[in-house]
């Protein structure tokens, strides 16, 4: 076969070897633009998953890099004059000249044939070649060339960076913050050979251009940083090996490249295939594009070699379907940690100890047990730390998850919420027998706070005719009934969540076609604006009147009267997934040109007058908390910058908490679906608004609660689908990890001889299994 790589960084350098290694017969070229001493970057990282990669695609390669690297375990924090650390990270770095002199020597002793200073301008030139790879870097010409059939997405990061040497040897992966009068910068530093280090200063746009960066010169760029982080770098000089670059040029700001193919035959049917950034990037934040470009050039080098003789368009496709995935799996994570760093100002508001936590864990691929399992000692002080915060008596290391939490006169347990969870189980809007026992099992089973599910304050409210009612008083009684089950039999708080489901009403039970229209029996259906929620099947909602907003509000205010009455513990507003008051704040179903219609303010006016009427109402030792819907997942809807105004305009209002999900506003939304994939937008709303924010969305683990909250993400986790196959689910998590008793956590006396059963069997299988489980867990953390 005759192979040609466009570009000779490590992608098509390694591309080359592999092939060349795997059929001495191919005929292996690699065209270089540059000289063969040039490179215009200091130090790549690798993991110890990447190396195993390297060593079992070619022994000898993966040796002569393993000899180069430095290794290092710890990551140290440096913020507000304090160093935090943390060890077991088991990181190493190599200096990428050094990385490519390597992989080069490698080629010309495989006889891999490399021109350097070939800048092949079009793959046109190339008429000897039965398969190109372009792996011409970050600017790909070749993907610009092709961009129809590539179909790049190029996304170009808020931060501007520079990407600097110094002779500082760091003993440790350094993150540095510093405060300025114009915002934050931060550095990335790390030891990658015996006399140099990486130093990367990042900063938002915004404070770059406040700073003055943009008319300095090249020399004046770097003086600056060094004056910014003098005491980190300890008397050493900034160094930049891009000469090729001028002034302000050096600063750039990073493009997110996914590219929806990565195979595209040209003219002459020759499969142009793309590799390394020219297909996609990884924000260097979690140190993963040279990791990318090398597990690539394996994955198509493996799939051509098991592909049968003249199959490769077989193998093309193989490589682009399971490199895509793989390669949007690391991007997600790249993706938390870049808006991570875009966002230190909003972190910085956290005690030092957190900082350094919500920093480690912003991937959302390194857990807190991925932690513990690194760096024991960090993970047990770091709990001690929150649990004397929280409220925790004499010193005791507490998963954060088991930590009390307090509003006003509230006091929960934990942090764990059994999410609102609909049922549609009553008649006439009557909770009954059934919502007893699904309330009071799941109050038993260990949750801090237990929510009824979205209760109607008038008939035509209801999303169905199942849904609850709280607009008359023997609604109420049969409420207090479930209460006083609950507070007479369990440790938890229950929650009333109040709401009217607008344009979304008068529908069929989930069970016999969720948001399908009543056969027959259909009552009128109010919104902001007339709206039809499934386009020619749902029924069509007419706008509000002025008189339909204050029967509406004294609604909302007699069903707040009767929950006080039935002695909920919390009242929540439901505000969020294209209900009555979300109809009014989304701009995609309000359209009025009232007073109530236009701008944000005013589209928030009509459920801020129903909030202040019910916060007027419900007691004022008890806490009230509003359901949001902080991106509506659709072009021209709201936005998680508008949920921080939402949040912040309820929070001047009187509200306690923020109950941060997303979506259900419009059948068009197309949500980014992940583990914790709404925790960002609780993140958000609490760190810039100040207020305690509930996280929803896929979260199913203790792991995810203790991450959540010990990094400040959120106040309470709201545990959904979870709870509905396993009422006991946070005693189970409880005894999943190990935690047998202490705050936070109580068992229920009956229940007590289960408690022991599920304990010994859950450390039977720690024991047996759980070592090996961990291991492969933290390595595929390691991983980004």
């Amino acid at each position: 076969m005759r192979i040609t790589c466009i570009g000779g960084g490590p992608a098509g350098l390694y591309f080359a070897l592999l092939m060349k290694k795997q059929n001495p017969a191919n005929r292996v070229t690699v065209l270089e633009r540059n000289r063969a001493g040039d490179t215009f970057g200091w130090g790549v990282v690798f993991s110890d998953q990447t190396l195993a990669a390297l060593r079992e695609a070619d022994p000898k390669t993966a040796g002569q890099i393993l000899d180069a690297f430095n290794h290092w375990d710890d990551i140290a924090v440096h913020i507000q004059g304090r160093k935090l650390v943390s060890g077991g990270h088991g990181f190493c770095g190599i200096g990428r000249m050094k990385l490519l002199n390597i992989l080069q020597q490698r080629c010309e002793e495989l006889g891999v044939e490399i021109r350097y200073q070939s800048d092949v301008q079009d793959d046109a030139e190339i008429v000897d070649a039965d398969l190109i790879i372009a792996a011409d870097g970050l600017n790909s010409r070749i993907r610009q060339k092709y961009a129809a059939s590539y179909q790049p997405d190029i996304d170009l990061r808020n931060c501007r960076f520079v990407w600097l040497g110094t002779t500082k040897l760091f003993d440790a992966f350094t993150f540095d913050f510093q405060q300025t009068e114009w915002g934050w910068f931060q550095a990335h530093a790390y030891r990658f050979d015996e006399t140099h280090s990486t130093f990367i200063v990042e900063t938002p746009e915004a404070v770059w251009q406040a700073a003055g960066l943009e008319a300095m010169s090249k020399e004046e760029g770097i003086a600056f940083c060094e004056q910014l982080f003098a005491k980190v770098l300890d008397g050493h000089k900034l160094i930049s090996n891009a000469s090729h670059l001028r002034g302000s040029a050096q600063w750039i700001r990073f493009p997110r490249v996914v590219c929806q193919r990565w195979v595209h035959r040209n003219a002459a049917g020759v499969p142009v295939v793309l590799m390394g950034d020219a297909a996609h990037t990884a924000h260097f934040s979690i140190g993963s594009g040279t990791k990318l470009a090398l597990e690539d050039a394996i994955a198509l080098a493996r799939d051509i070699g098991q592909a049968a003789q003249g199959e490769l368009d077989a193998a093309l496709k193989d490589y682009e379907a399971a490199r895509g995935i793989e390669v949007l799996r690391i991007q997600n994570a790249a993706r938390n940690s870049t808006e991570w760093f875009e966002n230190v100002e909003r972190h910085a508001r956290l005690a030092p100890e957190q900082f350094a936590y919500s920093l480690l864990t912003r991937s959302q691929r390194i857990s807190h047990e991925n932690l513990r399992l690194r760096d024991a000692g960090y993970v047990r002080e770091f709990e001690r730390w929150l649990g004397e915060r929280s409220g925790v008596a004499g010193g005791q290391a507490v998963p954060p998850m088991f930590t009390p939490f307090k509003l006003r006169g509230t006091a929960l347990k934990n942090r764990v919420v059994v999410s609102p969870m609909a049922q549609y189980s009553c008649v006439d809007g009557l909770p009954g027998d059934y919502h007893l026992m699904h309330l009071g099992a799941r109050a038993a089973g260990g949750a801090g706070l237990v929510f009824a599910e979205m209760t109607c304050t008038s008939p035509d409210a209801r999303i169905t005719p199942g849904c609850p009612g709280l607009w008359s008083d023997a609604q109420g009684a049969a409420w207090k009934r479930i209460v006083d089950h609950v507070h007479a039999h369990t440790t938890a708080k229950i929650a009333m969540q109040l709401g009217h489901a607008g344009a979304k009403g008068s529908t069929r039970v989930a069970w016999e076609g969720i948001d399908q229209p009543l056969e027959a029996g259909n009552w009128p259906l109010i919104s902001a604006s007339p709206q039809q929620y499934l386009e020619g099947v749902s029924q069509t909602s007419r706008a509000m009147t002025r008189e339909d907003m204050d029967r509406v509000k004294a609604d909302f205010v007699a069903a707040t009267k009767r929950a006080a009455a039935a002695g909920f513990d919390w009242l929540e507003l439901h505000c969020a997934h294209g209900y009555l008051l979300s109809s009014f704040i989304s701009p995609l179903t309000n359209r009025r040109e009232d007073a109530y219609g236009g701008s944000l303010e005013n589209r928030l006016r009509y459920p801020l007058e129903v909030f202040t009427a019910m916060r007027e109402v419900w007691p004022q030792d008890k806490p009230m908390s509003v359901r949001i819907s902080a991106h509506d997942w659709v072009k021209g809807g709201t936005t998680p910058d508008d949920a921080v105004r939402i949040a912040a305009a309820f929070k001047a209002a009187g509200a306690d908490l923020i109950d941060v999900s997303s979506g259900q506003v419009s059948k068009a939304e197309k949500p980014t679906y992940g583990r914790m994939w709404q925790t960002p937008f609780s993140e958000a709303v609490r760190n810039k608004v100040g207020i305690a924010t509930i996280a929803v969305g896929a979260i199913s683990e203790a792991d995810h609660v203790n991450s959540i909250i010990a990094a400040g993400r959120a106040d309470l986790c709201a545990i959904a689908r979870p709870h509905l196959a396993n009422p006991a689910w946070t005693l189970t998590e409880a005894a999943k990890i190990g935690y047998l008793g202490g705050p936070g956590l109580d068992w229920p006396q009956p229940y007590i001889s289960g408690k022991t059963q599920l304990e010994r069997e859950f450390g039977r299988q720690r024991a047996q299994g759980g070592g090996a489980a961990a291991a492969d867990a933290a390595n595929k953390a390691l991983g980004v």
